[in-house]
């Protein structure tokens, strides 16, 4: 039986390499629905090539331009259609790769719905992971990670020997200012910080990856995937981006999952889970790796790993206070309205500031975002 697709933000970087590799095994895979915001001059393109009977866009405007060309498809707008893509009657598996705390609501729908879901909008369980995963545990579903690292991870981690596990590891590139000098970083451009050495990615997680925030945001997802404490969780910093994670053991043992830096890799593997399928992912010659270097990573250059780590432990809304002030910190650096070197000031300011007891639930979440967006705002 094929598995029907549908897919949350089929326009950026996750969405159009998703599509890439569904397209390879058409006697498997379906598309269903597609989701997008406002680039619908790609969603047309997509539309055409895999033909989905539902499909989302970002504005009512944009969803009538589309059903004039498209006349026998459904088409939905806002976040009333991002919930329909995640709970149609007609997919059974949801590909969650929305950018923000937009993908939050949905997610949960789709988790809600009984559909098996792969996951790649990171903010889902950044924010609301308590949440996320007690919900998988009560519609008993897949929740299956498309991130390389915690792909790397589920892969290797023996689920039947957890009492054994020691620690897990996530490395990181280190991002395009591994070797640049701190007291350069107030003049870093959005241009240079969106020049990400190994991952072509959207331009949050780009930003994301060169303050190490984004490294920040998968130790909090790993807690919640894993079940590991954060004590239980190291970064390191590995350039090559070969190695993708690995799993300690008590009796010594590490084990590790490596392959060339293409999202294609852990896409298929979550796709295709709990087989695996050919792809045209390039696969690692060994006798041509000459070095694979491994280094701490430096919390004065980047401040926000440890944020992280301290977010993580004081639990509650502040993951989700984290992820707001982050990414409204972000999007004033990328319009030049705050310097590289600010983001971190102002995200630790909004997460001190905070004096509020909003509920772990999903509408406590939801205001606490919005909080954290105001607050933030505030500050420059």
């Amino acid at each position: 039986m094929k598995k029907k697709i549908s897919i949350l933000g089929s326009t950026g970087s996750i969405g159009v390499n998703s599509l890439e590799v569904i397209k390879t095994a058409p006697e498997t895979f379906e598309v269903a629905a597609l989701a997008a915001g406002y680039n619908t001059h790609l969603l047309l393109e997509q539309i055409q090539k895999f033909h989905p009977r539902l499909v989302s866009v970002a504005t009512e405007t944009l969803a009538e331009d589309i059903r004039e060309q498209f006349p026998s498809i459904e088409v939905l707008w806002g976040e009333k259609g991002l919930k329909e893509v995640a709970t149609y009657s007609e997919s059974n598996f949801v590909i969650s790769a929305l950018v923000g705390a937009k993908g939050i609501e949905p997610t949960l729908a789709a988790i809600s719905s009984q559909k098996e879901v792969a996951l790649a909008n990171k903010e889902v369980l950044v924010a609301a992971g308590e949440l996320v995963m007690e919900e998988v545990q009560r519609q008993h579903v897949q929740l299956l990670p498309i991130d390389s690292e915690h792909s790397a991870i589920f892969q290797v981690l023996e689920q039947k020997n957890r009492e054994n596990l020691k620690k897990i590891t996530l490395t990181a590139s280190g991002g395009p200012f591994l070797n640049r000098a701190l007291e350069t970083f107030s003049h870093i451009t959005p241009e240079e910080a969106l020049r990400h050495p190994k991952w072509k990615m959207g331009n949050r997680i780009s930003i994301d990856s060169a303050t190490l925030m984004n490294k920040g945001f998968e130790v909090i997802e790993a807690h919640w995937l894993f079940g590991v404490s954060p004590s239980e969780i190291e970064v390191v910093i590995h350039p090559e981006s070969i190695i993708h994670s690995t799993v300690s053991y008590r009796d010594g043992n590490m084990l590790a999952c490596l392959s060339v830096p293409d999202m294609k890799a852990p896409i298929a593997y979550a796709l295709s889970y709990p087989r695996r399928m050919a792809t045209e992912v390039v696969s690692l010659d060994l006798t041509k790796i000459k070095t694979l270097t491994f280094e701490e990573p430096d919390f004065k250059k980047f401040p926000l790993l440890a944020v992280a780590f301290e977010a993580l432990k004081k639990g509650g809304v502040f993951p989700c206070l984290l992820n707001a002030a982050d990414e409204v910190a972000v999007e004033a650096f990328l319009k030049r309205r705050i310097l590289f070197t600010q983001i971190p000031i102002v995200i630790e300011k909004t997460l001190s500031s905070y004096s509020e007891s909003f509920p772990l639930s999903l509408e406590g979440i939801l205001e606490a975002d919005q909080w954290a967006r105001k607050k933030t705002k505030e500050l420059f």
